[in-house]
């Protein structure tokens, strides 16, 4: 039984009065899907934690202001996109010059795996699901003003009709359908130019063979190899330390700079994040007798070559349920 059936069975007079166990059953259905789309919209996972709170708290306080008139979900939805609006005009600031987003974390897939079915069965909406979890498109989000990108989620992430998405936001349809305009024409400017031709699926024997190679090459620290994987045009970043690096002659100088071709006693595990492969590397530390968490690289992979790298750091570890360290046994 859908959460809105279950409503109408109780009655909105009756959800009022009902208490919060009871209301926070009901609201938890949702739970997953407001979290990625607050996700979507801060770019951060722990920031789209604390808004969901947030927004079951603003739900539970004011659920006197749902009469009914629109579904229940498309209530919690208003109060987490205002409550996501409320935090980027209080504390988020301007992506960098360039393009990075330092505060970029990474979304486990096998939460993603928790959302529900419904339409996302059909191929065509699992292309856009999961071209709209990827962190190219995340970062260029970053980049749009915060209503035109709540205006674009709903609208071309989530569907929903503008006349919705004018009611959501307390604007006018008009209003809505140019702020549609302008955040289409920002995406433009900063995804990449082969929108069309994202990364494939892990399940790709091309693409699982090319993470292979990389995966080989960096614990070989064969950056011949590595270099040879890179397109041209690629681009590396580690947020949320600053630097920017585009080019295959300048990613390899930095890997140089930062004595990668001394990193030995490297181990790795494979995974994915954001729809996109993913290598979680470990280090071996002699004082602990084990291979110990270091970094997690995270592919856009175009055709053939790696097109972009973004490092994450080992904090990100426990989120995506990652062993917290290897024996000296393991091998991939």
């Amino acid at each position: 039984m859908s959460t809105d059936t279950r409503l109408k069975e109780l009655g909105v007079s009756e959800l009022n009065a009902i208490d919060e166990p009871a209301f926070s059953q009901l609201a938890q259905r949702h739970r997953r899907e407001l979290h990625v789309h607050c996700y979507r919209m801060l770019g951060s996972f722990d920031d789209a934690e604390d808004t969901v709170q947030e927004t079951y708290l603003r739900a539970w306080r004011r659920r006197e202001t749902f009469e009914g008139r629109s579904t229940f979900r498309a209530w919690l939805y208003k109060i987490a996109t205002n409550a996501c609006l409320d935090l980027l005009a209080k504390r988020r600031p301007e992506p960098a010059t360039g393009g990075e987003v330092l505060w970029l974390q990474p979304y486990p897939d096998r939460l993603l795996d928790e959302l529900p079915a419904g339409e996302a069965e059909e191929p065509e909406s699992l292309a856009v699901a999961r071209e709209t979890i990827e962190l190219a498109y995340l970062v260029a989000l970053q980049h749009l003003a915060p209503r035109p990108r709540a205006v674009l989620i709903l609208r071309d992430v989530l569907g929903w009709p503008a006349k919705d998405a004018a009611q959501l936001l307390g604007d006018s349809v008009n209003s809505v359908n140019s702020a549609l305009q302008r955040a289409r024409a920002g995406m433009r400017e900063h995804l990449p130019a082969e929108r069309q031709d994202w990364t494939g699926s892990e399940q790709d024997p091309a693409t699982r063979e090319l993470v292979r190679r990389y995966t080989d090459a960096s614990v070989a620290t064969d950056l011949d190899t590595l270099a040879t994987l890179l397109r041209d045009d690629v681009r590396c970043s580690m947020p949320p330390t600053p630097g920017l690096h585009i080019g295959r002659d300048a990613v390899v100088t930095d890997w140089i700079d930062s004595g990668f071709p001394d990193m030995q006693g490297l181990r790795p595990v494979l995974t994915s994040v954001n729809r996109q492969p993913a290598i979680a590397f470990y280090h071996w530390q002699e004082d602990q007798g084990a291979y110990v968490p270091l970094t997690l690289d995270v592919l856009r992979i175009v055709n053939g070559t790696i097109t972009e790298i973004i490092t994450f750091h080992n904090d990100q570890f426990p989120r995506l349920a990652l062993p917290e360290r290897l024996s000296a046994e393991s091998s991939h």
